[in-house]
């Protein structure tokens, strides 16, 4: 891309110091968020919220750095960016899977309970307590250290077997209680479970349990990864990057007389593309029974149209750290942009749900009304999926629309 010169009388141009400062400001929050990971990470329960939320702004930073890296590159030297940015990259996605793990769980275990007719499960308000249970050093060691934590998640457990039976009571209680009318209040008014609902209620227990015993064990080994990493000498070379980052950025020769503005819209440029790419007028519609025909697909490979909606995702984010950069004090706020990230986002996590549910599906040995539950599930998954395209393309289209 050809670099333009400044003009020092043009107010609206914006000068390769802004993109300097940008990341600085970025390597600065990750050093404070990893200095205070390293000081509440091994301390007791009390300090484990606060090690937690040190793990996500680690994460939050290096994504930042990581995008600003990738759309601001002619400005940045070549080989040390591009050896970064791979680092950047493993670095986030190791630390996300553990959050991801717990969230996906809930949300499993939520839309089980809304096609079931049943009350939460019992072990939902546990779930906050898991995480910060996990953010601790004693976690992590009884996850480390043998074979047992795994096989007693594999076996069942002695959790697995009191979530199963806490689940069965209440689903055997189900056709008594039933599912409560919007605008009710209390279990009086709840009219009986229909009836139809007899084969999903009997096997909603033991397809939350799996579920359970499965997620869990993911997610321990999740934070085992993560600890592992954040004590691994490949994090202390990107540790030492980003202090070095702070304190200077390594600009190529031409970069004081360039305009980020033109690479700013080169990846809003990108993401439309991406966007033009994507099957907007079968997502107009609010059901798409298409995208269902692979639902149930014994390969277990990601479902084939989700690719391109999560490398719309990524793209939108890169689009937003290019604005950061841009607006330093304020990003201008755009409500389309804001309600397509946030489809994207319900799309990203229903679709890993859906995949979640079909694994646990493909369980050798499972009972068939197990099996049924979690086709259920699937389903349901992948009808959010559905209406997640449909609430992206009509925020897509009034954006289009006002720009045209």
């Amino acid at each position: 891309m050809a670099q333009q010169h400044l003009d020092p009388t043009d107010p609206t141009v914006v000068p390769a110091d802004a993109v300097a400062g940008y990341l600085r400001a970025r390597a600065t929050e990750f050093l404070r968020a990893l200095r205070t990971h390293r000081e509440t990470g091994g301390g007791a329960a009390a300090g484990a919220e606060e090690s937690t939320d040190a793990a996500l702004a680690l994460r939050r930073s290096a994504r930042r750095i990581s995008g600003t890296l990738h759309t601001f590159r002619p400005l940045l030297d070549a080989d040390w960016s591009e050896s970064l940015r791979p680092e950047l990259a493993w670095l986030s996605g190791t630390l996300g899977r553990e959050h991801a793990y717990a969230a996906r769980l809930h949300r499993l275990v939520t839309a089980l309970n809304r096609l079931s007719g049943a009350t939460n499960f019992p072990t939902q308000t546990a779930i906050p307590t898991r995480t910060t249970t996990a953010s601790t050093g004693s976690r992590s060691t009884t996850a480390a250290s043998g074979g047992s934590r795994s096989t007693t998640a594999a076996s069942g457990g002695s959790r697995s077997a009191t979530s199963a039976s806490a689940v069965g009571s209440r689903s055997a209680g189900a056709e008594r209680v039933g599912t409560a009318d919007p605008g009710t209040a209390g279990p009086g008014t709840r009219p009986p479970a229909a009836p139809d609902r007899g084969n999903l209620t009997v096997g909603a227990a033991k397809a939350g349990a799996l579920l359970d015993r499965q997620l869990t064990l993911a997610r321990t080994r999740a934070h085992s990864a993560a600890l592992q990493a954040l004590g691994s000498s490949r994090f202390h070379a990107v540790a030492d990057s980003v202090a070095v980052l702070a304190s200077e950025v390594p600009l190529t020769p031409t970069a004081p007389t360039a305009d980020l503005r033109p690479l700013a819209a080169a990846a809003h440029d990108r993401l439309r593309d991406a966007v033009t790419g994507l099957p907007l007028h079968t997502a107009g519609h609010p059901y798409n029974a298409e995208a269902l025909i692979h639902g149930l697909s014994p390969d277990t490979a990601p479902h084939p149209q989700d690719a391109p909606w999560h490398q719309v995702r990524l793209l939108l984010r890169l689009h937003r750290y290019a604005l950061e950069v841009l607006y330093p004090e304020a990003v201008p706020v755009d409500v389309r942009l804001l309600a397509a990230g946030e489809a994207l986002n319900r799309h990203r996590d229903a679709s890993e749900a859906a995949s979640a549910a079909a694994a646990a599906a493909r369980t050798p040995r499972i009972a068939p009304a197990t099996a049924y539950a979690l086709g259920v599930l699937h389903a349901d998954q992948r009808h959010e999926v559905e209406a997640s395209r449909f609430a992206f393309q009509q925020s897509w289209q009034k954006e289009a629309v006002s720009t045209s």
